[in-house]
């Protein structure tokens, strides 16, 4: 199957702005955190949506890059900036539900990502790995421009890049063995996420160094 006909145009639109949304609203929160004015509550709501998209067309030569092209795109975040400016208090109450969200918009990047970079010619590896900065891309922007350590270099942050990894690899080595459809797609989207919610629930974490003696404590 070829990999532009796993999904059709409406869906993959679909998806996409889904994951679009729920990302620009954990970046608008932050900024509203952080007592930033409404500019800069949409530039993090921007950033945050569509800055590992960005990373990837740009690496694949997808120029300009889709959300340049696609409206929806770049006006879905204002939207999320309009919800958190004038609800955040509401928004902050169900924040469990806005990061199952995410987690959901996790799984659907990373997969995405990792397709769409096989399609312009990628190997396997660097497929994989553009899917991984497609998921996670814009959190790290979102958290530099926050003046903020990237939650995904944090020690006591639960398990954010995994998830993404083992959904992209899901994904290259569907291609590999030739066995990559909406089902088996579906399930690598599925593993991420539920593999993001687990670590969420148990506060799973990457180890640290092995038999680290510093004294050095997270600030």
């Amino acid at each position: 199957m070829q990999l532009q006909q796993l999904f059709s145009p409406s869906v993959q639109h679909t998806l996409d702005v889904i994951g679009i949304f729920v990302f620009a609203i954990s970046g608008a929160l932050l900024a509203v955190r952080k007592n930033f004015d409404v500019f800069g509550i949409a530039v993090l709501a921007e950033v945050t949506a569509l800055g590992g998209g960005l990373f990837r067309d740009v690496v694949i030569g997808a120029v300009p890059p889709a959300a340049f092209t696609d409206l929806g795109y770049f006006v879905t975040p204002l939207l999320a900036t309009l919800v958190v400016f004038f609800l955040h208090p509401h928004v902050e109450r169900i924040q469990a539900a806005v990061l199952v969200f995410d987690a959901a918009g996790l799984g659907l990047f990373c997969v995405s990502g990792t397709t769409k970079a096989y399609s312009y010619g990628l190997g396997l590896t660097a497929s994989a790995t553009l899917g991984l900065a497609t998921a996670v891309g814009g959190g790290v922007l979102r958290d530099v421009l926050a003046n903020e350590v990237p939650s995904l270099l944090r020690w006591d942050r639960d398990l954010y890049a995994v998830p993404a990894m083992v959904g992209a690899t899901m994904v290259v080595l569907c291609i590999r063995y030739d066995v990559l459809t909406p089902f088996t797609s579906g399930l690598a989207v599925i593993t991420a996420f539920v593999l993001r919610l687990l670590a969420m629930r148990f506060h799973w974490r990457a180890p640290r160094a092995w038999n680290r003696r510093s004294t050095v404590t997270e600030e």
